[in-house]
């Protein structure tokens, strides 16, 4: 099934703002982004914490409605969701 995943802001800079991925059936939210961040070592380090779960301050949208950084390990993508992973927003 085709995925596409989406990081913004320094999250973009890091890791590419946009790839379509191959996604196997029983694939969580999580497991999508670790194999999209790869072993890209800064860009893990800004969305995980050491013990690998996302970072709280994460901001998680599955077809743009929101998802808590705890529940991406057990919430699993379908054909043609959009995944998006946005640093924490600060107003200027």
């Amino acid at each position: 099934m085709r995925v596409t995943l989406r990081f913004f802001a320094r999250f973009g800079e890091l890791l590419g703002d946009s790839r379509e991925i191959d996604a196997g059936d029983g694939t969580s939210v999580a497991d999508l982004v670790r194999e999209a961040v790869g072993s890209n070592s800064e860009g893990h380090q800004a969305i995980f914490d050491e013990a690998g779960s996302f970072h709280r301050y994460v901001i998680l949208l599955q077809n743009r409605k929101r998802i808590r950084p705890e529940d991406a390990e057990t919430m699993l993508v379908a054909d043609g969701d959009e995944i998006a992973v946005f640093p924490p927003v600060a107003g200027g």
